[in-house]
């Protein structure tokens, strides 16, 4: 990766930017103990990831200079730990306002938990990682992934969309965005008082929707997904009796009433 990066360097407090990575993830996790090296929003990236993980230990590959994968260390932790958890959801968000910054009038929205869309099909995925002070975030973007190299129909990139993307002001505005996130829910020790609850509902396109969640042990919940509780939980209806799903995955399967 050859780009220079100006913009995200005035808002990172470091940045290291790879020819190749194997995983992002894991290389910063590796350093990530030394708090004064890798500072809160310091961060790894690389256009060539040759062992990227996705979520529930999938793995994530693309073509080299096709996608960006970013890892960042994000120490500004709220003090309840149950909170944590919606540390994915803000990167989420911050994602989703870095691509609609670029492809504004694309229907860009977040799939409960964090993978953004554009038009319905996945742009960008997000993993999150907690060490023993720090939550590391991973993000991968398809950038410049033809329509050939999609990993399945239902993703897309800037390029199949017909965009000449800025590297380096995605990058500033993801960051700068998960910073503000992150930074309200620390200091309110509160997603709904902090306004990241607000935020995350704002680009939410599972709300409202008819969803298949798959769950461990192989079960399967289908109902409709009619809000997020206080920990960052979706809560699906099924009969009449709601469900809080913190962790799954989720297949939008049709409209709501539909």
């Amino acid at each position: 990766m050859t780009v220079d990066l100006p913009l995200s360097r005035a808002v990172a407090s470091r940045i290291d930017v790879l020819s190749q990575a194997g995983s992002t993830n894991a290389m910063l996790r590796d350093v990530a103990g030394d708090g004064g090296a890798w500072p809160h929003l310091s961060a790894i990236i690389t256009d060539d990831q040759t062992a990227g993980r996705g979520r529930l230990d999938r793995t994530w590959t693309a073509p080299a200079g096709a996608s960006v994968a970013i890892s960042v260390v994000v120490r500004r932790l709220p003090e309840r730990p149950d909170l944590r958890g919606w540390l994915p959801l803000a990167a989420g968000v911050a994602m989703a306002d870095a691509v609609a910054e670029q492809l504004p009038d694309d229907g860009v929205a977040v799939k409960w938990p964090n993978d953004v869309l554009v038009g319905g099909r996945k742009i960008s995925g997000i993993l999150a990682e907690a060490t023993a002070d720090a939550v590391i975030i991973g993000a991968g973007v398809n950038t410049a992934m033809t329509p050939a190299q999609l990993p399945v129909p239902s993703a897309t990139s800037f390029a199949v969309l017909g965009a000449d993307v800025d590297v380096d002001r995605l990058i500033a505005t993801y960051l700068a965005g998960l910073d503000r996130l992150v930074t309200a829910l620390a200091a309110a020790d509160d997603a709904v008082g902090g306004g990241l609850h607000a935020e995350v509902v704002r680009r939410c396109a599972t709300l409202g929707l008819g969803v298949r969640v798959s769950l461990p042990g192989d079960r399967l919940l289908e109902g409709e997904a009619v809000s997020l509780d206080a920990e960052g939980r979706l809560v699906v209806r099924v009969d009449g009796e709601e469900h809080a799903v913190s962790a799954g995955d989720v297949v939008h399967v049709r409209p709501s009433g539909a």
